[in-house]
């Protein structure tokens, strides 16, 4: 009975001790975090006064500007361009024209055009008010068809080298003073070294033009972005006699080595498929040019123009072609109507354009806005957001994709190699 008797106070004095040590458990626990929260917060603010401390180390020995923030920093998003004086080639690069401060090879077979692209974007680098320099290696420049093309040869700087040393210390230089927007060197096959002019005719030297191209673009490139030059390389191709790949390898090389693949932003490999005729008479080619690299752009594109006899790109033809396949024109066998006038034969239509600037311009316009701001809405776009009304179908379950796969034609070049992709 005492036992019952004494029971109740008993389970009460024990509840109260075990309240008593949860609460105590509870206060420890949130002391504990506390603490671990001050120390997570001193070791943060330790690590950013350590990285403050690195980066003014960095700048003090270095200069201003050697190191930065990627986002936080003043240089503008997109890189800028000057235009290539063909419209099409434009939309293919993606970005509107060359990239500033950076490297680009243009590259082909002979009289596909490379010069008379590299002098178009000598013309429109001039119009935008700047200086441009065109090392002339193969000693072939014709100052008049330059001046026909629209190059101001008053304001041209142009130089022909004894030997490639000379030339590529020529472009260093340039480039290295700031003030000038494009450097062409006509061609890489063209800059022959110093050792090879002093030898004999016959002498074997190996490789010696590949070190003197590696060399020069390692001393180049960062001189290239802080004055925002365009250096352009004209380059050659050969025949690759040495195929270990069998049936499918690449036959076709470019000269000067293997750095200025690497070194390059943009390549363009610059073909012609056929000839523009006038009647009986070949009054220019029917060029296409392909983008193999680009840094800036989903390469891989082309562009197609005309290239007239004495007078360069059509640009007249370009804006036709365009306007045709985005049914901005209307074309009806040898007929085309537009705004309710009608040309029959496009050499006809061709000389309107060249006549009225307004529906030149027009066309243009229109051009720009389907084409290059189609592509500046979908940048705007944010990659988080999905249509509620399309959403994404999931691909049924069972469905065999076949592989694809890529026939290579026994012509192509090394940057037209591509391996079977299996999905």
């Amino acid at each position: 009975m005492t036992l019952l008797n004494e029971s109740p106070h008993h389970g009460e004095d024990s509840a109260n001790s075990f309240r008593g040590q949860a609460i105590a458990a509870r206060a420890t626990g949130k002391t504990k975090s506390k603490s671990n929260g001050s120390d997570s917060n001193d070791n943060q603010s330790e690590k950013e006064l350590a990285l403050q401390a690195a980066i003014d180390q960095i700048t003090a020995s270095f200069g201003k500007g050697s190191i930065m923030w990627l986002g936080r920093s003043a240089t503008p998003r997109h890189v800028p361009v000057v235009p290539t004086g063909s419209f099409s080639l434009d939309i293919a690069l993606g970005i509107g024209g060359l990239p500033k401060g950076r490297v680009v090879e243009i590259y082909g077979p002979e009289a596909s055009g490379k010069t008379t692209l590299a002098l178009h974007v000598i013309a429109e680098a001039q119009k935008l008010g700047g200086y441009c320099a065109f090392i002339d290696a193969e000693h072939a420049l014709d100052p008049s068809f330059a001046e026909i093309i629209g190059v101001n040869t008053q304001n041209l700087l142009l130089s022909q080298p004894d030997c490639g040393e000379h030339a590529l210390s020529l472009v260093d230089t340039l480039v290295r003073s700031r003030s000038i927007d494009v450097v062409v060197v006509d061609s890489v096959a063209a800059l022959v070294p110093k050792g090879e002019l002093d030898g004999e005719m016959g002498d074997a030297h190996m490789a010696m033009q590949a070190r003197l191209m590696s060399q020069a673009l390692r001393k180049l490139s960062h001189s290239l972005s802080l004055s925002q030059c365009i250096l352009i390389f004209i380059n050659q191709i050969r025949a690759k006699l040495s195929t270990f790949g069998g049936f499918g390898a690449p036959q076709e090389v470019t000269c000067g080595g293997n750095a200025l693949k690497f070194y390059a932003s943009v390549r363009l490999n610059i073909k012609r498929i056929g000839f523009v005729k006038k009647g009986e008479e070949t009054i220019g080619s029917q060029v296409v040019v392909k983008v193999v690299k680009n840094k800036l752009a989903p390469p891989f594109k082309t562009a197609e123009f005309e290239l007239m006899f004495g007078r360069g790109i059509s640009s007249e033809a370009e804006i036709i072609d365009l306007g045709v396949k985005h049914k901005l024109i209307t074309k009806d066998a040898a007929f085309y109507r537009i705004n309710g006038q009608t040309f029959r034969g496009k050499e006809n239509f061709k000389d309107h354009l060249l006549e009225d600037d307004s529906l030149r311009e027009e066309l243009i316009m229109k051009l720009r806005e389907k084409l290059l701001g189609a592509d500046d809405e979908v940048e705007e776009k944010d990659p988080d957001s999905v249509d509620q009304d399309h959403p994404e179908e999931e691909e049924p379950v069972g469905v065999i994709i076949p592989p694809v796969e890529v026939i290579l034609s026994p012509d192509t070049i090394d940057e037209d190699v591509v391996a079977v992709v299996e999905v």
